[in-house]
């Protein structure tokens, strides 16, 4: 009876360390970037081309991710393919695209193509981000009060955006919201 007791109290304090940590337990490949420039919690970002997994739900923004992550995630358990971060969002014309980073020096014609029809890869281009980073939940309130933000920003900053924003979220959802960090990333011109 005393070994269960302690099994289980280690057993729950892992699980506590999980829930509260605001890292992974796991080493969790980013892509790289050069900051040009930093103004408080945006950064002017180059980004080197890559590839991504991406499926196209058509769910509401605060469930899209959680709706299209099994799909994505089957391809890259199913290929031996390491889990990066961050996980992004943009909108599509049906919904969310929802996209995996691939790894870095993945090219797009040696990945095993994806099994599926709702999974489909894609290269994105080398391109140049304005950046605003924050905690806290994963609601579309917050999404566009730091979307706002960042708009206003480029905008006063005389950069031209040329893209879809991009919304970057870097930790499982068993992260507290409190040390969540999150992004949104905005294509802008060189």
């Amino acid at each position: 009876m005393k070994i269960l007791y302690k099994s289980l109290v280690k057993l729950i304090l892992l699980i506590l360390i999980i829930l509260f940590s605001g890292t992974s337990l796991m080493a969790v490949e980013e892509p790289e970037y050069r900051v040009i420039q930093t103004d408080g919690p945006i950064e002017i970002r180059d980004y080197e081309a890559m590839v991504v997994a991406e499926t196209i739900v058509a769910a509401p923004f605060e469930r899209a991710g959680n709706s299209a992550f099994r799909g994505l995630f089957n391809y890259i358990s199913d290929n031996d393919i390491s889990m990066t971060a961050p996980v992004t969002q943009e909108a599509a014309d049906e919904g969310w695209a929802v996209r995996f980073i691939m790894p870095e020096g993945s090219a797009l014609e040696s990945l095993p193509k994806p099994t599926t029809s709702n999974v489909v890869l894609k290269p994105v281009p080398a391109q140049r981000v304005a950046v605003i980073r924050y905690s806290g939940t994963w609601s579309s309130d917050k999404y566009n009060d730091h979307l706002n933000n960042l708009e206003s920003w480029v905008e006063s900053n005389g950069f031209e955006t040329i893209g879809e924003p991009v919304w970057a979220r870097y930790n499982g959802p068993f992260t507290m919201w409190f040390l969540r960090r999150n992004e949104i990333l905005l294509p802008i011109r060189q």
